[in-house]
Order: structure tokens, then sequence, then C-alpha cells
């Protein structure tokens, strides 16, 4: 019998049919505003080509980034789908997956459809290695793919001078309905020097991040989901709000905040609009300064 993986504090994030039924029910009742657009740009495809040096981040769309560190390019969950089910895509990525340069390393969140895409996998340029959590694996090796690490919580691994390490979420996952909380889920640090960022996934608030803080100490930037929480009482297991979103990037003690996991896909109630609103409300309200917040638009690259 296949393991299952549970969160730190025990729990497995796993709905009831009838929590399921009464969100959808409140759903229907609703009338969302979906017009805005969020911002974008044309992505600098040359100097990704050409970049082997600084320190850079790219937005992509959801949670999907494009980073090079360390003289790597590493893209975070990739998603290049059109649709999510039967629902459309929100927005188109700000990057072609075509344009990309050659991807040394794909690192994995957890196995959701919104984050683990086979053809975008598939798809991807280049000879890389794929960082993925326990569990997932066999699923890798299953389509093919034949460079793959498994990693537990709190464990990491140097490549190419970039060190890894995967740090817990408070998450679920699910591909089949025979495969629930199968394989882990997490977050991941990458370190270069002085340079570290930290990859948040897909994660509801907990105590975790004080301990993410606490063993990295040095974070620069951090990338945290601030979508997909309403309604609050069914989503807060699994995914925070915009302002639990800014108290995570308390705990880590990050140097700056880039949010994701707003713009793409539909996958609560909240919109993209309400998302970012409810986010520089609550940064405003505490008096951070906006120079630390990075509202990235989709395809623009920011060195730090």
């Amino acid at each position: 019998m296949a393991k299952r993986y549970v969160n730190a504090d025990g729990s497995s994030n796993i709905k009831s049919f009838a929590q399921l039924r009464q969100w959808q029910k409140e759903r229907r009742a609703k009338k969302k505003d979906l017009s805005f657009a969020v911002p974008r740009v044309e992505p600098d495809t040359a100097l990704l080509a050409r970049n082997r040096e600084k320190p850079t981040v790219t937005f992509i769309g959801h949670s999907t980034f494009l980073v090079q560190l360390g003289g790597l390019n590493i893209v975070t969950d990739p998603v290049w789908a059109s649709k999510m089910g039967f629902a459309s895509r929100l927005t188109p990525p700000g990057v072609p997956i075509e344009a990309l340069p050659p991807i040394d390393v794909v690192i994995l969140s957890h196995a959701h459809y919104d984050h683990l895409h086979l053809d975008s996998l598939r798809r991807l340029p280049g000879d890389f290695v794929s960082l993925v959590p326990e569990g997932l694996g066999r699923w890798f090796r299953r389509k093919g793919f034949r460079r793959v690490e498994e990693f537990s919580w709190w464990s990491e691994k140097a490549i190419g001078g970039v060190t890894f390490g995967f740090v817990p979420a408070k998450h679920w996952t699910r591909r089949t309905p025979w495969d629930t909380n199968t394989s882990h889920w997490g977050g991941w640090v990458m370190r270069h020097g002085a340079d570290c960022l930290y990859f948040a996934g897909d994660s509801g608030y907990a105590g975790l991040f004080r301990e993410i803080g606490e063993k990295y100490g040095d974070i620069r930037v951090a990338l945290i989901p601030i979508g997909a929480y309403e309604p609050e009482w069914f989503m807060r297991d699994s995914h925070m709000s915009p302002e639990e979103a800014v108290q995570t990037f308390a705990d880590v003690g990050a140097g700056y905040f880039v949010p994701m996991h707003y713009d793409a896909f539909r996958l609560a109630d909240d919109t993209p609009k309400e998302a970012l609103d409810r986010l520089h409300a609550e940064w405003e309200k505490r008096g951070l300064s906006p120079d630390k917040l990075w509202t990235m638009k989709l395809g623009q690259t920011i060195e730090w």
C-alpha cells in the first residue's frame, strides 16, 4: 500500500462531500467581475538567453517562474496549459515556452494539475533535472523522465554551485481518485553565495514559515501565493489569504515579496483584482515599504 503523506500538524486537508457541496452552492450565488487584466510586458528574451551571471526572476504566470541563479536556468512548477479542466486560462503565459533558454533544473512543489502539467514538462528545452517531493519520482519515471531526484522535507542538494532545499508547506495533493496524498508537497529555498530565493509553492498559513526563516535567515526574495482563498472556511487549510501571505513574508524574514498564484486560473471564488487589492491594503496597513513589494507584470524580469 502506498504511503500517505500528511502536514506537519498531522492533518491531511481532505474535505467532505458535504463541504464541497456547500461551497458549490455558495459559488452559484456569487457574481464576479473577471474583466481585470493582469498587466504584462514584452519579455526580454535576449537577456534571458545570454544571462548566466546575474540573479534574475521572471514571472511567467500562476506559480511558474524562470529563476536564473548561479549560472543555472531554473523553472518552478511549469504550467503553460491554456486550460485547467474545462476552464480557460485567464491570462496567457508571460513568456512563450519556445522562447525559454535551455533549462537546467525544474523544481516541483506538488502534483496538483495547476502545478504539474505533463505537456509543459515535455516541451521544456534543455536536458534538465527534475527536483520533486518524496513519492513523486515514480510518476516522473513512468512518464519517461530519467533525471529525477526526490526530496523529503529539510533535505538539500547542491547542483552546479546552487543549493536546493525542500521545505514544508501546509497543503495536500491528488491527480486521480486513487492517489490522494501519495506524494508530498512543499516549497523550495535556492541559494548561491549570498543570493537566496524562497519559492513557497502552495500552502495554507502555518507556524512552519517561522521555522523556514530561522533556518535560512537571509532570504532575499520570497515568491508567495496570494490567490485561491475564497471561501476562506473551505480553503484556509490549503491556501493562504493575501493578509496571511504578508504574515508569511514577515515570518520568513525575506527582503522582497513577489505575489503569485492569483492570475491564471480560477481555482476558487476570488478574482485576481480582489487578491491584489487585499494584498496592497494589508501592505499599506502594516506600514511596509512599497519598494519591498514586487507586484510583477507577466513577462517581467527583475534582477535581484
